[in-house]
């Protein structure tokens, strides 16, 4: 049976939830509320477990654009906009819950934003993530998109924007869209590089993270942000 009307009343998602809380609804489930009906035969459940399928799971919805969203049979322009509107409030909360806490002693809600933000893209991208005396976030920049390299990330942009924000510390921070979480040779590099000039400037680089959507690893939790580490890798 495909149609939601055709489940029985305890089956259907909007009646689930309305009984048993939304937290008990599957992936695809929560997808269906959020898209309401269906169209031309094709239940709100179908819809929804074509886009998991088409995104390679949950994961993998924030990274669909319009284009790809309205290839999906029943999802048209309006319906798109109101996934994606759902996709960038998630991500915009994972943040407002990161701000205020001090992330190197409470690190969870920053590794989860940070999923969110980059951890499912296609592309690497670099982001320098400022903090005040108390390891609270200030803000955060983008700086570079692409194949990372340290000779490309500019330290002169990293440290201009911690000067002008007041920082009194630095997170560094790059995705691996292959989803392993091993550092690289340039990733150890750029990490050493910006650990020496924030050390002349006397604005401390705290970790260097990098993220993928299934995970995210600490090069100063692995030890590899002690000068003899870095020094080895250079």
């Amino acid at each position: 049976m495909d149609l939601v009307r055709e489940l029985p009343a305890s089956e259907r998602p909007r009646e689930k939830a309305e009984h048993c809380g939304v937290a008990c609804l599957s992936n695809q489930e929560l997808l269906a509320v959020l898209i309401r009906t269906g169209s031309s035969g094709t239940s709100a459940l179908a819809i929804a477990r074509q886009l998991l399928q088409a995104a390679g799971g949950i994961g993998g919805l924030n990274r669909m654009d319009m284009t790809e969203l309205c290839r999906i049979r029943g999802v048209k322009k309006v319906k798109a906009l109101e996934l994606q509107a759902c996709f960038e409030l998630a991500r915009r909360m994972s943040y407002e819950e990161t701000r205020n806490k001090d992330v190197i002693s409470d690190p969870d809600s920053l590794f989860r934003w940070l999923q969110r933000e980059i951890g499912g893209r296609l592309q690497e991208h670099f982001l320098a993530v400022y903090l005040d005396t108390q390891n609270c976030i200030i803000t955060y920049r983008t700086l570079f998109i692409g194949t990372l390299n340290a000779a490309l990330v500019s330290p002169r942009e990293v440290f201009r924007e911690a000067l002008l924000l007041s920082s009194a510390a630095i997170l560094l921070v790059h995705n691996h869209p292959s989803g392993d979480l091993t550092p690289s040779t340039e990733d150890l590099r750029l990490t050493r590089r910006m650990m020496e000039i924030g050390r002349l400037m006397e604005i401390r680089v705290l970790d260097h993270l990098i993220v993928s959507a299934s995970g995210c690893a600490s090069l100063y939790r692995a030890g590899l942000m002690a000068e003899d580490a870095v020094a080895e890798e250079a």
